[in-house]
């Protein structure tokens, strides 16, 4: 078994907390089934948000589903390049596993599909 990082975004409309949560735990489910994982698989989850997000914690959202309040989450802020994607959440979370790298989906929904127009279409 080995351990693989899964990357992900998406984007929100807004800085507002229901917008965070939702997209979210959209991208948290999405990685999930995408990847046949259950969160006694993961190891963690490294969440970052741009700086024009700051009404809600990403990482306190996915510690309200259920089997999800002994995985490690953390946020971070996104480093701040010009002309970057806004209004944006990043994911990168490392999974136990028997799947290669290459079986591994990675999930890009919204505006964030522009940052990895090569993954965004993996299912």
């Amino acid at each position: 078994m080995s351990v693989r990082g899964i990357r992900g975004a998406i984007t929100v409309d807004a800085n507002n907390a229901q917008e965070i949560a939702n997209a979210t735990l959209e991208m948290m489910r999405a990685i999930v089934a995408q990847n046949e994982i259950v969160p006694s698989d993961i190891s963690s989850v490294m969440i970052t948000v741009t700086n024009d997000l700051d009404a809600a914690f990403p990482a306190q959202c996915i510690r309200q589903l259920e089997g999800w309040e002994y995985v490690p989450l953390m946020c971070a802020l996104e480093v701040p390049v010009k002309g970057s994607l806004e209004l944006c959440i990043r994911f990168m979370v490392l999974v136990n596993t028997d799947k290669s790298q290459k079986e591994i989906n990675h999930v890009y929904l919204g505006g964030a599909q522009a940052l990895r127009p090569d993954l965004s279409n993996v299912k």
